[in-house]
């Protein structure tokens, strides 16, 4: 009575129930998965890169489809350029011979005629490849909206 406490007891009785204390929320941490899922979201509402592929296009004429891909392309050149800085792997001329002792081995992939071992000196370079120099996506809002990679849209009339 003098402990400045109610015994459990005649509180739960009276309807005074302590409040347990709540474990604190997990920090949310980003995945690669969710960086993929922020450039789909990115290249989608920039460009509706996933409308154009989740579209049948067999009913249209190589015209009209030739005629999307020109604006959905420059849309997701624009959007990529803009948070992605790419550059290339092997920074070489196409169809030109390519010696291999300066490039990192993982960063090539070998083509035609490779030795059992995987090792060759070099071979004519075939794509140049692409890395990223620099990533600058805006900071991913949480692990919600991360499944949405485009809201529906309602027009209020």
């Amino acid at each position: 009575m003098f402990s400045g406490a109610l015994p459990e007891d005649v509180a739960s009785s009276f309807g005074y129930v302590k409040k347990k204390a709540e474990p604190p929320k997990p920090k949310f941490v980003p995945t690669a998965a969710d960086g993929a899922l922020q450039l789909l979201g990115i290249l989608q509402r920039d460009a509706r890169l996933l409308d154009f592929f989740l579209e049948d296009i067999t009913p249209y004429s190589d015209e009209e489809v030739g005629s999307a891909v020109r604006d959905v392309h420059a849309k997701c050149r624009a959007a990529l350029t803009r948070y992605v800085e790419l550059a290339p792997v092997i920074d070489g001329v196409e169809g030109t011979f390519t010696k291999l002792d300066t490039v990192n081995p993982a960063a090539v992939k070998l083509l035609g005629n490779v030795p059992a071992k995987g090792k060759a000196a070099g071979g004519v370079l075939r794509h140049k490849g692409w890395q990223a120099r620099k990533i600058d996506l805006p900071a991913i809002p949480g692990p919600d909206a991360m499944a949405i990679l485009a809201p529906a849209e309602l027009e209020v009339e």
